[in-house]
């Protein structure tokens, strides 16, 4: 019922009369917090647990685990793995896809791998999150040909690749600019009849845009409606990128409007973008008209980008019109930390 004080009240109530709860009960209470990111208020019951002399079991343990390698602590959650065998307790593959997921996080993707060649030395087969955990700590750090290989391993030791699978690896290669590649991941994901979602496509789309492959990034935003996928913010921003990248301002614009009418909200990356672009166009009033747009919605450009406005604003014969600006923008309170406003305006008006 997510009634988590009632459950502490509970729970020293049962401490005054002399008697504690089962370790299935209090799993379910430390698995609730770490689902609601409590991570420091469960760990402060796993200590209550065991000043009580409860005894967990390798749940619990992989849960302590969990709350140690979310806190970015990956050598406490080695320890606990290691107590788990003093214990006479069996570390099982989520204790292994736990610790995995922890030092991949951290880019320690070399031990990482030294864990998943010791569950097949005790027993057990990585599963599909197992691999999927290492592809991502590959793609994340852009060692694609590593988490290709490992993509490899994964199919000739028959574990079906997924969504997240294909997703994470044509991410990956989307993010360097390869089209080619992550073309013929999504080929091989409708062969398997590995359902597409919104986040394949989008990482398709933002692929192409990157190689100013616009039309074919229209191409599969058509498919969309095929597929009854609705356009994200993710959608609209990779389209964006790709007309920004061939200087295209008024096209990429009118992207952008499509995207507010589309009950989709912009970020700063695709706003610095778009009034970056207007900038390199030196369409300033184009780029001012972003930035009151931008100002609406309580955000603020860098400081460069405000920099560049009020310059172009300035050789426009406009500088009463970019100190104006910059006022606007601190009274707001929208100017960026550490923005110098004197050395902004006057470079506007130099």
């Amino acid at each position: 019922m997510k009634k988590f004080r009632n459950a502490t009240d509970i729970f020293c109530r049962m401490k005054d009369y002399g008697f504690f709860p089962i370790i299935e009960s209090c799993n379910a209470y430390m698995s609730s917090l770490l689902d609601l990111h409590r991570t420091d208020i469960a760990l402060a019951f796993y200590r209550e647990l065991r000043r009580h002399r409860i005894s967990p079991n390798v749940y619990t343990l992989n849960m302590l685990m969990r709350a140690y390698c979310k806190l970015g602590k990956v050598e406490m959650a080695v320890e606990v793995f290691r107590e788990m065998e003093i214990m006479g307790l069996k570390p099982n593959i989520v204790s292994y896809n736990t610790l995995i997921a922890g030092h991949c996080n951290k880019g320690l993707l070399h031990f990482a791998i030294k864990l998943r060649n010791s569950m097949e030395k005790n027993g057990l087969n990585p599963s599909v999150v197992t691999f999927n955990t290492l592809i991502h700590g590959f793609c994340k750090e852009g060692k694609l040909q590593e988490a290709s290989k490992v993509f490899i391993e994964m199919k000739a030791m028959n574990v079906a690749p997924n969504t997240v699978t294909y997703n994470t690896l044509i991410n990956g290669y989307s993010h360097v600019g390869d089209s080619d590649i992550s073309g013929r991941l999504y080929e091989e994901m409708l062969k398997n009849q590995v359902k597409a979602g919104i986040l394949t496509y989008n990482a398709l789309i933002l692929g192409l845009c990157k190689e100013g492959k616009a039309k074919k990034a229209a191409y599969l935003v058509k498919e969309l409606d095929k597929e009854n996928l609705v356009p994200n913010a993710s959608t609209f921003s990779a389209l964006i990128y790709g007309q920004c990248m061939k200087k295209n301002s008024e096209r990429a614009f009118h992207i952008y409007q499509s995207m507010i009418r589309s009950g989709c909200h912009p970020n700063e990356h695709t706003f610095n973008m778009l009034i970056s672009t207007f900038c390199k166009n030196e369409d300033f009033e184009g780029a001012l008209h972003v930035l009151w747009e931008m100002s609406k919605r309580c955000m603020a450009p860098d400081s460069g980008i405000l920099s560049e406005i009020c310059d172009g604003l300035s050789r426009c014969g406009k500088s009463q019109l970019a100190k104006k600006l910059c006022n606007e923008m601190e009274a707001r309170h929208l100017m960026t930390a550490g923005t110098d406003k004197s050395n902004t305006i006057n470079f506007g008006c130099r």
